[in-house]
């Protein structure tokens, strides 16, 4: 406890033997792999300690054990930290350069995924909506077509019926016939969700094969589930019969005896079900066989029986 004197530190100097020197080896410092050193020692020697001095000589040899214990492993204490810090960069490194390299992988699998092109999206609901828009089409024109308009002949009455000699226009001699009649039929229309556009074909009013009238019905529009009469007139004027009028025989340029007529035509009608888009179309050809009764000029001749439709 107490601070030697100088007396006693000259007696310790003396009294100890001289003791081999050590030198104690240390790392360099400028070593980064912790491998190779250099050859630099401490030119300091190691304090002496004298035999007599336990104490002192124990803490030397310590010192000195526990330097050269220290010798190889030195470089693990000195440069251990910095070898350990400079793999630890390394690895972070390497771990972010992989996780940069399995993000981008993650992304272009997930862009493989989802990476679907906006057009691709367009087009596939343009197809869907024209497949939609079809199927709904193809419903409303097998609907419509199981609602086919009504045609109904009502009756037909004549109010003329002449038959008198004459010329054709090269002058051959025959026999001419003009008529003049009135056509009544009733046209029915049955769609629950659409009207129909209606027109005809010429109606012809023949004897023996030739037409002694004719006739139109006018375009007209037919609301849905709706009915309406129609009525036509067919007239014919100094139609020549050639060898058809041998059997009419007529009187004051009436006839005799009554006269077999037949009537043709066909009905036409337009449906706009989905503006004209979808429009069906329904015909309907009507053929009537009547007789034309001299006696009953001017009277309605029914037609309910005598008709047949197509």
């Amino acid at each position: 406890m107490h601070a030697k004197t100088d007396s006693e530190v000259t007696s310790l100097a003396t009294s100890s033997p001289n003791r081999p020197v050590y030198y104690v080896q240390s790392p360099s410092r400028d070593s980064h792999d912790g491998e190779k050193t250099t050859n630099s020692f401490h030119s300091t020697p190691a304090a002496l300690s004298p035999v007599g001095s336990p104490g002192r000589h124990s803490r030397d040899s310590s010192s000195t054990r526990f330097s050269g214990s220290l010798k190889p492993g030195s470089q693990k204490s000195s440069n251990g930290p910095r070898r350990h810090h400079h793999r630890l960069k390394g690895e972070e490194k390497q771990w972010k350069e992989f996780d940069a390299i399995e993000e981008e992988g993650l992304l272009d699998e997930e862009g493989g995924r989802r990476g679907i092109p906006r057009r691709c999206y367009v087009l596939a609901f343009v197809v869907g909506f024209f497949v939609l828009f079809t199927f709904f089409s193809l419903i409303l024109w097998g609907a419509s077509r199981n609602q086919k308009p009504i045609v109904t002949m009502k009756s037909i009455s004549f109010d003329q019926f002449i038959v008198q000699a004459g010329s054709d226009g090269s002058g051959v001699a025959t026999e001419m016939v003009t008529t003049n009649s009135t056509l009544k039929l009733i046209f029915r229309n049955k769609g629950t969700f659409f009207g129909v556009h209606v027109t005809s074909t010429p109606l012809d009013l023949s004897f023996s094969q030739l037409a002694v009238g004719t006739g139109t019905i006018k375009k007209f529009y037919q609301s849905r589930r709706s009915q309406r009469t129609v009525t036509a007139m067919l007239q014919g004027s100094n139609i020549p019969l050639y060898g058809g009028g041998a059997d009419l025989s007529s009187k004051d340029g009436k006839p005799t005896s009554p006269v077999p007529l037949n009537l043709n035509f066909t009905v036409r009608a337009r449906a706009y079900v989905l503006g004209k888009l979808v429009k069906p179309k329904f015909s309907r050809r009507i053929q009537c066989s009547m007789v034309m009764d001299p006696k009953k000029m001017g009277v309605a001749i029914s037609l309910k029986t005598s008709c047949t439709y197509q």
